[in-house]
């Protein structure tokens, strides 16, 4: 067999193989779709209710503004970009769970800092000292101003994203985490990732806001690749402020699947850059790395957290196979394939897959 032909051969097997994941992807996400639809939106009060059994029936009617956020940006995104999800109802849900956002997600207006949970009808329960409800009331907002035009939305993803921007690198006092002499000053991965993540979401067809937030996509990127520590063996999840290893459980603490997560994240970055050197790392610490080191030889899937150590991790839960994970995987995969066409993240992505529909599937 002449090497054209079998490369044209592995190449329409990669096509097979890409088609049959894209109906089955597509068949699940439709009954996801379905169920959620039908069970989670209130009626009475606007938003949606998350807390839900298998069979749809609400266990608890408190709505995380994390979960609120996401599901008006997923309902927006597909509205958007899938033609079968183009449906008026879509939209609508969308819209009422947007203006619930609006209306209760801010504790004290005009003051940005939004609760992490609220009541059924939108009081305010807990506040949590992060930026990540703000960051998915960034996400939500600026997707429901794409769908529907009213500029009321884009005005409001972008002066959060300008408090964020404050909160992160000039003055984090307003998010009430007091400095304590004791605690070593050190950089979660988190908060680099999701600011990149929302210059990636603002930036989108949007001229003028990409190049307001260039630099400070550049500045999250730097500030996420200084998690790859011991020469480049080990990426880990908390550094310190100046880009060290920090002692202790929380220096070698890893997270597998938020590494993965940041790997498509610097993916976006690398490929709106033009970087293909940028790309290759990316490929090699933030997509292989992780998974090499979180993948259970044993029974599959990955694993929650680890000790970069071998040690045992200080999180009870580190054994747990969490979907989502998984879920951040099978996207990095897919991506890193797409863009290198390296048919070893395509076989990865299957294993990863095949693993997560076998454990999920069939679930609502």
């Amino acid at each position: 067999m002449s090497g054209g032909l079998r490369v044209r051969q592995d190449m329409e097997k990669e096509w097979e193989t890409l088609k049959a994941w894209k109906e089955r992807v597509g068949q699940e996400l439709d009954r996801v779709m379905a169920f959620w639809m039908e069970h989670s939106h209130d009626q009475e009060h606007g938003g949606f209710f998350t807390c839900l059994g298998r069979d749809g029936q609400v266990y608890d009617d408190l709505k995380y503004v994390w979960l609120q956020g996401r599901q008006v940006w997923m309902y927006c995104r597909l509205y958007r970009k899938v033609e079968r999800f183009r449906r008026p109802e879509l939209l609508d849900s969308a819209r009422a769970g947007g203006d619930f956002l609006l209306r209760h997600a801010r504790v004290t207006p005009p003051g940005k800092k939004c609760a992490f949970v609220l009541t059924r009808d939108g009081r305010p329960v807990k506040v949590q000292r992060t930026i990540f409800s703000e960051c998915f009331y960034t996400m939500a907002m600026n997707e429901l101003w794409r769908v529907t035009g009213d500029a009321r939305y884009q005005s409001e993803a972008v002066e959060m994203m300008e408090q964020l921007v404050r909160w992160v690198r000039e003055d984090p006092s307003g998010l009430g985490q007091p400095r304590l002499s004791g605690a070593p000053g050190s950089e979660p991965m988190a908060v680099p990732m999701m600011l990149l993540c929302l210059v990636e979401q603002l930036g989108e067809a949007d001229a003028d806001l990409a190049a307001r937030y260039a630099e400070l996509g550049d500045w999250c990127a730097s500030r996420i690749l200084q998690h790859v520590q011991r020469d480049g063996q080990a990426v880990l999840e908390n550094v310190a402020e100046d880009g060290r290893e920090l002692a202790g459980c929380l220096g070698r603490h890893q997270n597998p699947g938020h590494t993965l997560e940041a790997g498509w994240f610097l993916l976006h970055h690398a490929i709106r850059k033009g970087d293909l050197e940028l790309r290759a790392h990316v490929i090699d610490k933030f997509l292989l790395l992780p998974f090499r080191s979180g993948w259970d030889p044993d029974h599959g899937g990955l694993f929650y957290f680890q000790d970069v150590d071998g040690l045992c991790p200080t999180q009870l839960e580190w054994a747990m196979k969490l979907w989502w994970p998984h879920s951040e995987a099978m996207i990095a995969f897919l991506m890193g394939y797409s863009e290198s066409g390296d048919p070893a993240l395509l076989r990865l992505f299957c294993q990863v897959a095949e693993y997560t529909f076998r454990q999920n599937g069939g679930r609502s």
